[in-house]
């Protein structure tokens, strides 16, 4: 098939907005899946992502539509919208030369659409605005195809106007994909190149790799070499994705497809890399992706510690598929051998410890997320720490600076109050507010990245109704009053309760942290003493009491220095019972620290 009949394009949208919906239209409409086979959110192949109703991983299918007599493949990649996987977004957009952007006709744009928009026109994609969901009552298509000529400059007649449930004007959107995304660039005639853009672990052929063909054709199963790595691969086979894998015998210049590597180890190949053939290779490599940065970091650890190898295991193949994830070893003395994870933010958290709970069948504990600060030390040394435990003594520490990022808030008007007085309860600072029109308005603050990693969008959801939509991108680090709070357990600290916290907040957070483990330790035989501490300076304490045996129970009258002795001998005995007795912290006291935020 020639380039010119070629179209590789994403739908990017804020979430909910109806990406996966469209798609499900498109691959119905381009009959690419039997009605047998075809159901609800069809990309979505993860259980995770049907349970949540959230797209998670970007994945690929290939259409085959008629166009005026003529045959057309078209590559759908379809991508996320939440804003912990706008990496998975970036990823999807290298591989396309444009975008569907698709809007909500009841709420407008959104902070992710603007988010998405800005990734896609970063790329010089070709955007293809569509407006969905317009036969909901709410429905105000004509504002907002208004609102996206303002942004985009495109006539607000001409913008397609869809239901994507109903399967209404959907037939507009390939047409316009057809007659206004570009086909590709490439040279069937140069070196092969091969960008990877995803990659999956099959415990039959190795490590998968989605590939998008930039130059030349591969046929058959010709040894390939991956550029980054070095590695040369001897595939078990090429192909297509319909969705589920087709083996096909030839990829040229412009597809995508998928290459079955046969390499079993998961560090041979990144995300990113450029796949080219072994005995012609090409002489420069793409451009690939830019390394991320996690933004909230935690420690890992498994349940039992003879686990230890099988969840490194499963990190190493969750990390192929999930570029995002970075991790290495450390350790802790109340949970023993684990790993400290990076992530992209909260919800990426929440979603690789329930893959490593379903998919891998892993236990594991999961300690108080945290954030890189940097410590400046009286030496003028600085160093960046994402863990409180690798905090330096506090006579050491000149001061310690925590990142701040700016955020954008969407909101309908009537919601500015309680927004703003959640910003301001955060530490936030509010640079600008812009009207978008007589209803919705932009808030634009400086915030602290701790104070909005946990709980924040749930919280903005509850003040709004659910109607406000956030995004934030890293701004700068500023010096901060910042302190370590400790947990003591019978006056033993627990490293993995430890968090770093503002000054203004540690007496709060401390009495609320102790408070909730007396709850949750349970009644030992010796009373037990839980502590808040700032260095050595104890701020908060409770105590579970011990459990008691009755030992008065057989004295009935008589001389009170018999009750006295049995008191004492029972004082002395849970004394010394306190002195060897240690305290077993159950799993929920971890999970506890995640959920302090306001209850």
């Amino acid at each position: 098939m020639n380039l010119d009949h070629i179209r590789n394009f994403s739908i990017i949208a804020h979430i909910d907005h109806g990406k996966s919906t469209l798609a499900d239209q498109l691959i119905r409409m381009t009959e690419t899946v039997t009605e047998r086979e075809m159901r609800e959110q069809l990309l979505d192949s993860m259980e995770l992502e049907r349970e949540k109703g959230v797209t998670i991983k970007a994945s690929a299918v290939r259409m085959i539509y008629k166009h005026r007599g003529e045959e057309y493949e078209i590559n759908l990649i379809d991508t996320p919208g939440h804003v912990d996987f706008s990496y998975e977004v970036h990823r999807a957009l290298q591989a396309c030369e444009g975008a569907v952007l698709v809007v909500d006709a009841s709420q407008g744009i959104q902070a992710q659409t603007m988010a998405h928009l800005f990734a896609a026109l970063e790329q010089n994609l070709t955007i293809v605005p569509v407006i969905n969901k317009i036969d909901l009552p709410a429905a105000m298509p004509d504002e907002v195809a208004q609102e996206i000529e303002d942004l985009l400059g495109v006539p607000a007649e001409d913008i397609p106007r869809i239901s994507a449930k109903a399967g209404v004007n959907v037939e507009e959107v390939l047409e316009r994909v057809i007659a206004e995304v570009p086909p590709p660039k490439g040279d069937l005639d140069a070196p092969v190149r091969a960008l990877v853009f995803d990659c999956h672990y099959d415990s039959y052929k190795g490590v998968i790799a989605y590939v998008r063909m930039v130059d030349g054709v591969i046929t058959g199963l010709p040894k390939l070499l991956a550029m980054n790595t070095g590695k040369t691969m001897e595939p078990l086979e090429i192909g297509v994705l319909v969705p589920q894998m087709l083996p096909v015998n030839e990829l040229h210049a412009g597809q995508v497809g998928y290459i079955a590597t046969g390499l079993k180890s998961v560090q041979d190949l990144d995300v990113g890399d450029t796949i080219t053939l072994a005995a012609r290779p090409a002489t420069e490599k793409l451009p690939g992706y830019r390394p991320l940065k996690p933004m909230v970091f935690a420690g890992l650890y498994p349940t039992n510690p003879d686990d230890y190898n099988e969840l490194r295991d499963a990190l190493e193949k969750l990390q192929l598929n999930d570029a995002a994830l970075t991790y290495e070893p450390e350790t802790s003395q109340a949970l023993g051998f684990g790993f400290r994870l990076g992530f992209l933010g909260l919800f990426h958290m929440e979603i690789v410890q329930e893959r490593l709970e379903r998919e891998y069948d892993m236990d594991v504990i999961f300690t108080a997320p945290s954030v890189e600060y940097r410590v400046v030390k009286t030496n003028g040394e600085v160093i960046a720490i994402d863990s409180p435990a690798a905090l330096p003594d506090p006579t050491e520490i000149e001061h310690i600076e925590e990142p701040w990022c700016e955020l954008r808030i969407f909101t309908p008007a009537e919601y500015i109050g309680p927004v703003l007085d959640l910003v301001t309860k955060r530490r936030g600072e509010l640079k600008t507010q812009n009207w978008l029109d007589s209803k919705r308005v932009e808030i634009v603050c400086l915030i602290p990245l701790s104070e909005i990693i946990v709980d924040f969008y749930n919280e903005l959801k509850a003040r709004t109704k659910g109607y406000a939509s956030m995004d934030y991108t890293l701004d700068q680090y500023r010096p901060s009053d910042m302190v370590k709070l400790d947990i003591l357990v019978n006056h033993q600290p627990v490293d993995a309760l430890s968090i770093i916290v503002h000054r203004d907040q540690a007496y709060h957070k401390g009495q609320r942290l102790v408070s909730k483990m007396k709850e949750i330790i349970p009644r030992q035989m010796f009373e037990v003493p839980i502590q808040a501490a700032i260095g050595n300076k104890i701020i908060s304490r409770a105590n579970v009491k011990a459990l008691r045996k009755d030992v008065l129970a057989k004295c009935y009258g008589g001389d009170v220095t018999r009750k006295r002795k049995l008191l004492e001998k029972q004082k002395a005995g849970k004394k010394r019972m306190k002195m060897v007795g240690s305290v077993e912290i159950p799993q929920e006291a971890f999970m506890s620290v995640l959920s302090l935020e306001e209850e």
